[in-house]
């Protein structure tokens, strides 16, 4: 049985760039998405802190000196 006709080394160097250019286009775009998810992650996280903060009437710079003062004294903020 007869096979196609060959494709030119040229053209295969080509259509293999043009997928890995497609490959680059797609990872950027998921670059791009995990970068926002993260970004609402940590306005989240940070969104969740200040409420606890407000309901123990604690300013960061409180929280902070607490924090500090537990990791000294070796203590785990579990």
């Amino acid at each position: 049985m007869a096979r196609g006709v060959k494709k030119p080394i040229e053209e295969k160097i080509r259509e293999k760039k043009e997928v890995i250019a497609g490959l680059k286009r797609r990872i950027q775009k998921e670059n791009e998405e995990l970068e926002d998810l993260l970004k609402e992650e940590r306005e989240r996280n940070l969104e969740e802190l200040s409420e606890f903060l407000a309901e123990a009437h604690l300013s960061p710079k409180e929280a902070t000196e607490l924090l500090k003062a537990q990791v000294a004294n070796g203590a785990k903020a579990d």
